[in-house]
């Protein structure tokens, strides 16, 4: 078999989802990446597994940790990164190698990557790997009721409250070059125009969920928004998203687009938990419950992040 090494260029978005399904591949599974047998002529055959497409990206994948901007890691990530180190991966022309058991000579990329999956597979059964997505679904549940208490106490303080929710996007030309701190960096500078932008005189709250999609949604990065507006004295909340995503343009120097539920919300109704909601509207709470859970789902969250941000950002309460 001659396996073929893509050197494709990969977006960060795409080269951490990458790591992630290898690692979930290798711990759901038992064999190796490839088979290696002993030929009649001395030379070596090699055969595919289940497991050997996974590594048609592995230089940009081996080449991903970038230690110039401190990040935080999920623990798919810290998991491939702590076994390339483990068995002292290094590059070469074929793929990256390691040397054998007893450091005396190289193995060759076949060989390389089997050791490599076996010490992914053997960190994946530590006690650190299968705490941490213990610990990440009770952050989604923690996330879901502070988010939750705060929607009920702002929409409490006014008989009426406008909602407006807004997909935060970029290009996919512009993906490809996209960092999750540029991302970051966008979201910090569209929150600071909220203390003086005339679209949001009358904001009473806000939700921000900085997220990754999966393989099946489109990979990139992207955010989701929720806006509280007094709905005593805001009634225009189409005309509000409207201009908020023209603002996400700016800010991200054309680099950025985006949708507005607000738009839709005449084919889908109440359950999009938009527009003006009154205080005594049940029903409409419910909706809104929804669009909690939505912003803090776990298949979504960010492979790393920059070193201490969050990942989910909601305004202190402001009483007008």
């Amino acid at each position: 078999m001659h396996n073929k090494v893509r050197h494709a260029k990969l977006s960060q978005a795409d080269t951490a989802l990458q790591i992630k399904s290898l690692v979930q591949a290798i711990e759901s599974g038992h064999g190796p990446a490839f088979w290696v047998e002993p030929s009649r002529l001395g030379s070596e055959r090699v055969k595919s597994t289940r497991l050997s497409h996974y590594f048609n990206q592995i230089k940009p994948m081996f080449d991903f940790f970038d230690d110039r901007v401190p990040y935080d890691y999920c623990e798919y990530l810290q998991a491939f990164r702590s076994a390339c180190q483990d068995i002292g991966l290094e590059r070469s022309i074929e793929g990256p190698v390691c040397l054998n058991e007893s450091g005396t000579a190289y193995l060759d990329y076949h060989q390389s990557m089997n050791l490599l999956v076996a010490q992914i597979r053997y960190l994946t059964r530590q006690h650190w790997y299968r705490r941490s997505k213990t610990v990440r679904r009770q952050i989604v549940k923690q996330q879901e009721q502070e988010l939750t208490e705060y929607a009920d106490a702002v929409m409490d303080h006014y008989s009426r409250t406008l909602l407006v929710r807004v997909n935060l996007k970029y290009h996919a030309e512009c993906q490809a070059r996209l960092r999750i701190e540029h991302v970051f960096e966008d979201s910090d500078a569209l929150i600071a125009k909220q203390r003086r932008h005339p679209i949001f005189e009358r904001l009473i709250g806000y939700a921000y969920a900085v997220e990754q999609g999966d393989r099946k949604g489109g990979s990139g990065y992207h955010i989701h928004a929720l806006y509280f507006f007094n709905g005593n004295m805001t009634c225009r909340d189409i005309y509000k998203a409207t201009r908020i995503c023209q603002l996400w343009q700016e800010v991200t120097c054309g680099r950025g687009f985006a949708h507005s539920s607000n738009h839709h919300y005449e084919q889908l109704g109440e359950k999009l938990g938009v527009g003006r909601i009154l205080r005594s509207d049940q029903s409409a709470r419910f909706n809104i419950y929804e669009v909690v859970r939505y912003l803090v789902k776990d298949k979504q969250q960010l492979c790393l992040k920059p070193e201490g941000a969050r990942c989910l950002r909601k305004g202190a309460f402001k009483r007008q």
